[in-house]
């Protein structure tokens, strides 16, 4: 299926995703690094919308009433300053918006690489963490159990 026809974003609200997340995150050529607005990074974000449709929609129309409608216009200094000022006061929907365009640019394999981690899911092969004191979870097994215990009342014990 085509995840464009499937985020039911219109033709317009693709291309001002596309500039929004391409300020939020733009590319570095020094580091090698997309933006946002990497057409790869906008099919996960596309694809990744679902139920949050409603909210991402209100955040492209209120960024476009905000720049009365010629956001894409802009340079990208006076773009940068206008999403920082609606990030403010955008509530639900500018959270889901930053959630949308950061979750789908860290997935991104290109990035991982660049920021100097593997592109890989952390399982199987798992993370090394450094070990920590674990008498430090002594006071908490000491304690009496704080839920009831199924077991005990299976075998009648009280």
């Amino acid at each position: 299926m085509n995840s464009i026809k499937d985020s039911a974003l219109s033709v317009a609200d693709r291309q001002d995703l596309a500039v929004i997340a391409g300020t939020m995150v733009p590319a570095d050529a020094t580091l090698g690094i997309p933006g946002a607005d990497d057409p790869a990074i906008l099919a996960d974000m596309e694809k990744s919308i679902g139920r949050d449709l409603p909210l991402i929609r209100e955040a492209l129309a209120a960024i476009a009433r905000k720049a009365d409608g010629a956001f894409t216009g802009l340079d990208q200094d006076r773009r940068e300053a206008l999403v920082n000022d609606w990030y403010k006061s955008g509530g639900a929907a500018a959270v889901m918006l930053g959630r949308l365009v950061l979750g789908a640019y860290y997935r991104d394999d290109r990035v991982l690489v660049a920021l100097g981690l593997e592109a890989r899911p952390p399982f199987p092969k798992g993370y090394i963490l450094e070990q920590g004191d674990w008498s430090l979870l002594d006071p908490v097994r000491g304690r009496a159990p704080l839920w009831r215990d199924d077991r005990a009342e299976l075998s009648g014990e009280r």
